[in-house]
């Protein structure tokens, strides 16, 4: 625990303007960032009598090192760097929103020849339409069957759509006239996106126009006594009219709003979001978040808008946000929503009417949310405080450990030996600091000592960057990092230690940690952050091995236990006897989450590996040569079998393949033997490479590995 006044600014060095400063831990990594109009005044807050700060300040400053600040302009500029920076540190003391879901949006992908209707999660993409967000997949789907009868735009994936037009034949969907058939040219380019112009028209809120003119061309079919036509567009009629009630009409005046409610407690707070489009609720989401720092319900709302319009612009931003509470200051928040947009925003409270009583209903959808969220156990702050309590008491450490670092090995009988490493901090976890290993000190089957070697990999990484950053005293030999040699496609030397790219968390984003986030700026270092607690999975073997190898390093302040599966005992070292925590105990459900992620997550990257290699080619072992330039050699040659009689000068010809780069595929291919012929599986038929079979065993083995029942296969892996 530091004293903040080791590290506090002398007077007169902290400028009177706005600004963004940041506050550093003792491995600088950033753990805060805030914005200020007058830095002086509000870094002066930060360095007062400890007795006087609010409980989670002082943990934060006392957690503290060192504190920095920047400059800005305006206090526009200073709420976007603090959204910027909030965005790439991850700072543990600031609010985070998780998204209690990942939502679904209905999605029309106009940057394709051919716009396609489909259902998307996650991070948006440019040049493709949104609508929503929905609490549900199938709500859009409903809606989406409803509008195909008027706007029969393509919802067929890429796969379908090539195949239909290989076959001259559409799908089932334009048999029934719910597709216009764009892979049969029954229509143009044109005519295809002007329809998808028109989808995206009704389900942006203009429907009248749409719903005028059927029934205008109703009547005039009806005229003219052509009463199927009729009965028809009387469908399409009653179809869009049915898709309009889903979401029914809350504003009457056909506003374009965003209405953002708080709940909050005295640790966390539950922030609920209705988008409403043409006066119809259009989407709605939620977010919760631990009140890591003292805040009001105005610098919550101020963090929901950063994160909710940060990545946006245009219509996407509304003209009107109605809130709870304005931010302190309003004006930079407004102007920075207003800059977004390209238009006025307007940011207020609503008082009366419609809006009023709209915003009362996303209060109570936001009070639910939270209550909701207390319930779930993984969540639950309280809950997780005393799982932490529980292993520190029965491991017998100083204090609860808030960063817990579990491994584990995974192989197919020896082969594909890998290993994983999930990071869990508070109780939950933090996949942007897992990291994958490849045993390559030996081969074969050895959990010990694979457990020793990885161990000790990871931890003299972390002793190497101690000792470049000036934390070490001692002299630590830093140059053995693990970095396999070998270069990839030609490039720098890859990590044996594979930074992770990390499955979406919980706010939707994927997160990563690689080499390019450079530790002298604060940003997560590659092992640089050390652990309270090592768990291992697996028994007393296990975790005398990892012991071994932290002693070997000279590191003592770091605690070891494992957890065997048979009986789930905690295994301590030097010990003949395990921990035996009770069934009902929460660190023991907590250390099961970390010891199952960890096997799931070894297990994947084994699988990953196997499948890799089963799908290896003569191409992959040519040095210099990429994934790109691979695909662009195949589709010119049409096969690997074609492409080894060519020569030199017809291989220069593929675009990007230079005169050196052709002899070096030349010469590689040369020196390859021909692959075996694939044969279909179902049918015993050889398939010859002519008819567009790859030139690999691939597909045989990979129908040699499936073989077997799940059972049997899972219990060759471990």
């Amino acid at each position: 625990m530091a004293d903040p006044s080791s590290y506090r600014p002398r007077p007169g060095e902290i400028p009177d303007s706005p600004g963004v400063y940041r506050f550093r831990d003792e491995h600088r990594r950033v753990i805060y960032v805030g914005k200020a109009k007058s830095l002086r005044q509000r870094l002066a807050n930060y360095f007062q009598d400890l007795a006087n700060l609010h409980p989670r300040t002082r943990t934060m400053v006392t957690t503290a090192a060192s504190v920095e600040w920047t400059v800005v302009s305006t206090e526009v500029e200073a709420l976007q760097l603090e959204y910027s920076w909030i965005k790439e540190y991850d700072p543990r003391f600031n609010v985070k929103y998780r998204d209690d879901k990942s939502y679904p949006y209905l999605a029309v992908t106009m940057n394709e020849e051919f716009p396609r209707v489909q259902v998307m999660r996650g991070q948006k993409k440019k040049g493709v339409r949104y609508f929503g967000p929905y609490g549900h997949a199938w709500a859009i789907r409903d809606t989406v069957d409803l509008l195909l009868r008027v706007f029969p735009v393509r919802t067929c994936s890429a796969g379908v759509f090539k195949n239909a037009a290989r076959t001259g034949r559409p799908c089932l969907l334009g048999y029934i006239d719910k597709c216009s058939a764009p892979c049969v040219e029954r229509i143009t380019p044109e005519d295809h996106r002007e329809l998808a112009d028109e989808f995206c028209d009704f389900m942006a809120g203009r429907t009248g126009t749409y719903l005028r003119r059927l029934e205008r061309q109703m009547g005039e079919a009806a005229e003219d006594m052509e009463y199927e036509r009729a009965a028809r567009l009387r469908d399409d009629i009653g179809a869009l009219r049915k898709a309009m009630e889903k979401s029914a009409v809350v504003l009457a005046d056909a506003t374009d709003a965003d209405l953002i409610a708080v709940a909050e407690d005295e640790l966390e707070a539950a922030v609920q979001i209705f988008h409403v489009r043409g006066g119809r609720v259009r989407g709605q989401r939620g977010w919760v978040t631990d009140k890591v720092e003292e805040i009001t319900t105005g610098a919550l709302v101020e963090h929901a808008l950063q994160q909710l319009y940060g990545e946006e612009s245009g219509d996407a931003v509304p003209k009107e946000v109605l809130v709870p509470a304005l931010p302190d200051p309003v004006e930079p928040v407004q102007q920075w929503l207003t800059d977004r947009r390209g238009s006025g925003v307007s940011l207020r409270i609503p008082q009366r009417g419609d809006k009023k009583a709209l915003m009362e209903t996303v209060q109570r959808n936001a009070q639910q949310a939270l209550v909701l969220h207390k319930t779930k156990r993984a969540s639950d702050l309280t809950t997780r405080s005393r799982a932490l309590e529980e292993i520190a008491e029965a491991l017998g450490l100083d204090s609860a450990p808030l960063r817990i670092e579990c491994y584990d090995i995974s192989h197919l009988q020896g082969d594909d030996v890998v290993a994983s490493m999930v990071v869990f901090e508070d109780g939950l976890a933090r996949k942007s600091e897992y990291r994958r290993f490849q045993i390559k000190g030996f081969r074969g089957q050895d959990d010990v000592r694979s457990m020793h070697e990885v161990i000790t990999r990871r931890f003299r990484r972390y002793l190497a960057e101690k000792e470049r950053t000036g934390e070490w005293a001692d002299g630590v030999d830093g140059t053995e990092t693990g970095d396999d040699p070998r270069p990839v496609d030609g490039g720098a030397p890859r990590p044996v230690d594979e930074p992770y790219a990390a499955e979406p968390g919980a706010d939707g984003r994927a997160l990563t940690d690689g080499p390019a986030l450079k530790d002298d700026d604060g940003r997560p270092k590659r092992f640089a952050y050390p652990p309270q607690l090592v768990v291992v999975d697996g028994g007393q073997p296990q975790v005398a091995a990892a012991q071994r190898a932290l002693d070997e390093l000279g590191i003592d302040d770091i605690a070891v236990c494992g957890l065997a599966k048979r009986l789930e005992e905690v295994w301590v070292p030097r010990e003949d006897d395990p921990v035996v925590l009770p069934r009902t105990s929460e660190g023991l459900y907590l250390l099961q989450r970390v010891r199952d992620e960890a096997h799931r997550f070894a297990i994947t990257y084994q699988r990953t590996k196997r499948a890799k290699r089963f799908r290896a080619g003569p191409l992959d072992d040519v040095p210099g040569l990429g994934e790109t330039r691979k695909q662009a050699l195949i589709k010119h040659f049409g096969s690997v079998k074609k492409l080894r009689s060519a020569t030199i000068d017809q291989i220069c010809e593929v675009p990007g393949i230079g005169r050196k780069t052709a002899e070096t595929v030349a010469v590689a291919l040369a020196g390859a033997a021909p692959a075996a012929p694939a044969v279909n599986t179902a049918t015993g038929e050889i398939m010859d490479d002519e008819d567009g079979a790859p030139e690999t065993t691939a597909d045989a083995l990979g129908e040699s590995v499936s073989a077997g029942t799940p059972d049997e296969r899972r219990g060759q892996e471990r």
